[in-house]
């Protein structure tokens, strides 16, 4: 009896210490499931219902992170910025951020520089920072990228302080002008003086006024929505003719050459208004009794067949530094001189847009003291063309100039080999 009542007694000691372990082991599984791990953070279903859907369609860089500091959801364009590196935020001021919205649960915002990847020339990345909290866990940061629409603030701000300063030269003198026209006005010959120096400012700010317009043009238009075959032949008699009272006065020789009956596939009067501007340019930067040249050629491209207009003259020059700049609105090489010749500074920056809306480019060689040559390159109009070369005043063989060249061979090589 003894020993039965010890066994039923350890039987049921033993089921009581059974009972026991099963409840803990059922707390700990239940307490083990709602506590998150690290490898949940990193999938999919953590993130609220939906939000991945939105993240995905977003233009900026999403990144989504995790108590533990881990990045839980990055977007593409995270990754191109360098924000995100090894599975972590790379970049410690979001980092500090997101730390303090999943502290106090406040949406933050900043503007950042970041160091450009694969650069070495310390340029930096503009963006703009925004930290929200993301359910109870999670933060979201969402980093637009600024440095375009930075650069184009500057360049209007540069364009608008240009066009101010430009406006006001001849305005002012205009102002004054006529104030000494009304002081002098017993003095014929003063006023006639200062009449024809008021002719002068009033060219000039019509002239500024028309080439901005024309800039404004060629930036906002699509050129080949009009676009239709144009004759290089005409565009440089054109060119020629737009110029011939300025080269006249001066005794400089104007002279055309090169392949003809070829075509430009674009908008005719901003391929005329870019090519006549490079005739006058030289023309006006060129000394008296002087030549100018127009030669024209067929060349091939890796994208195709291209036409290249070169525009030689035997004027001042360009230095190496102001190669660089030249195509920049307003820039001028020599103020001084471009005041006497009536020059905007609005010319080759017209060049330059034009040449590019239509697929093409312009390049300058130049020496100082020895001239220079601007050459456009445009994409030739049809696929199908005889190939056979109709040359004039070129050589058939090498394209260079022959002795019949109605001008002096061009000082840069590579426009006319």
């Amino acid at each position: 009896m003894d020993v039965n009542a010890a066994v039923a007694a350890a039987a049921a000691i033993a089921g009581v210490l059974t009972g026991v372990i099963a409840m803990l082991a059922f707390r700990f599984s239940e307490r083990e499931q709602k506590r998150p791990t690290r490898t949940s953070l990193h999938t999919d279903p953590v993130l609220p219902p939906g939000v991945d859907t939105v993240l995905s369609v977003l233009r900026s860089s999403a990144v989504v992170l995790d108590e533990a500091d881990s990045v839980v959801k990055a977007s593409s364009a995270a990754y191109a910025l360098g924000l995100v590196r090894g599975g972590k935020l790379a970049v410690e001021p979001m980092l500090l951020m997101a730390r303090d919205t999943r502290r106090d649960g406040e949406i933050r915002q900043v503007e950042l520089d970041l160091p450009r990847r694969g650069t070495g020339r310390g340029e930096a990345l503009a963006v703009s920072a925004r930290v929200a909290p993301l359910g109870s866990r999670l933060v979201l940061l969402l980093v637009e990228d600024l440095t375009e629409a930075r650069r184009i603030e500057a360049v209007r701000r540069d364009f608008v302080a240009n066009v101010s300063h430009e406006l006001k030269t001849p305005v002012g003198a205009l102002s004054l002008l006529s104030e000494a026209v009304m002081d002098a006005s017993d003095d014929p010959e003063a006023v006639m003086r200062f009449a024809g120096r008021m002719q002068i400012e009033a060219t000039r700010l019509t002239n500024l006024v028309q080439e901005l317009i024309d800039l404004s043009r060629v930036q906002n238009d699509d050129p080949l929505e009009d676009a239709e075959p144009v004759r290089v032949d005409e565009l440089v008699a054109e060119a020629i003719d737009r110029c011939r009272h300025q080269a006249g006065t001066k005794q400089i020789t104007m002279a055309s050459g090169g392949t003809a009956d070829l075509r430009i596939w674009g908008n005719r009067g901003q391929l005329a208004a870019a090519l006549g501007n490079l005739v006058e340019n030289a023309v006006n930067y060129s000394p008296a009794r002087t030549r100018v040249g127009i030669a024209a050629r067929r060349v091939t491209a890796p994208g195709g067949e291209h036409i290249e207009i070169a525009v030689t003259d035997q004027g001042i020059g360009i230095s190496d530094k102001d190669k660089e700049r030249i195509f920049e609105r307003f820039y001028r090489v020599d103020p001084a001189r471009s005041r006497q010749t009536g020059g905007t500074g609005l010319g080759l920056a017209i060049v330059k847009h034009v040449a590019a809306s239509h697929g093409g480019e312009v390049t300058v060689w130049s020496s100082e003291g020895q001239g220079s040559t601007f050459t456009l390159r445009l994409p030739e109009a049809g696929a199908a063309r005889d190939r056979a070369p109709h040359q004039s005043g070129l050589d058939d063989e090498t394209g260079g100039p022959t002795d019949s060249s109605p001008y002096e061979p061009l000082p840069a090589p590579e426009v006319l080999p």
